[in-house]
């Protein structure tokens, strides 16, 4: 995906989310979402810090968490989703177009965001929202080149992922096959759509992260 084409699709998957979210129950956005730790809510509001972030912000985020980076992230979506939920939702529409991104990110960094949190948000809830396979298969290889901060290539080392429905794959070992929305769900560490994944290395691929294929 060229730059032009990710940030429409950026777009039109945070448009999507708004719409998600403006139909959601009070009950609804304080479910826990498949962040650990995290409601509906948190996640909602750190999908949409991303165009909002400046390097002041972050470099008083970090100094605030004392320089761990996974703290920094937890505290600032808790930070961010205290406001109303409909200040939430219309930072959504507020931002609509927005370019902007925390120093140090590029394009796909927030493509890959709202990919994987938009289904955070949506499978807790028994929602479905399809991911776009080309963004899909852009994120995950963006995941899979970094080591930070998944570590995909050393957790899932000893297996071969393929996507069935658009021509990517990577590693090698025991075939493990399926959409590449679970793929790029896998390889973010989240083990939801496990059941969508199928090969010869799959169960064994279940056991090793404690979850049931």
């Amino acid at each position: 995906m060229d730059r032009d084409r990710t940030w429409r699709t950026i777009d039109a998957e945070r448009a999507a989310l708004a719409d998600l979210l403006e139909g959601l129950s009070g009950e609804e956005w304080e479910r826990p979402s498949l962040c650990a730790g995290w409601t509906v809510r948190d996640v909602a509001a750190h999908v949409i810090s991303s165009p909002q972030a400046t390097p002041g912000d972050v470099a008083l985020a970090m100094v605030r968490a004392r320089g761990d980076f996974n703290r920094c992230i937890h505290d600032e979506a808790k930070r961010l989703s205290a406001r109303p939920v409909e200040a939430i939702v219309a930072d959504y529409r507020r931002l609509a177009g927005s370019r902007r991104h925390p120093l140090g990110t590029t394009c796909v960094d927030p493509l890959l965001d709202v990919l994987v949190h938009t289904q955070d948000i949506a499978l807790p809830l028994g929602r479905r929202h399809a991911m776009p396979p080309v963004a899909a298969c852009a994120a995950a290889e963006r995941v899979w080149r970094r080591s930070f901060p998944f570590r995909a290539r050393r957790t899932l080392g000893g297996f071969r992922l393929a996507a069935t429905d658009i021509a990517w794959s990577v590693g090698e070992g025991a075939p493990v096959e399926g959409p590449i929305e679970a793929i790029l769900l896998l390889l973010t560490g989240r083990t939801a759509a496990l059941s969508r994944l199928t090969g010869d290395g799959a169960a064994h691929l279940a056991q090793r992260l404690g979850a049931t294929a």
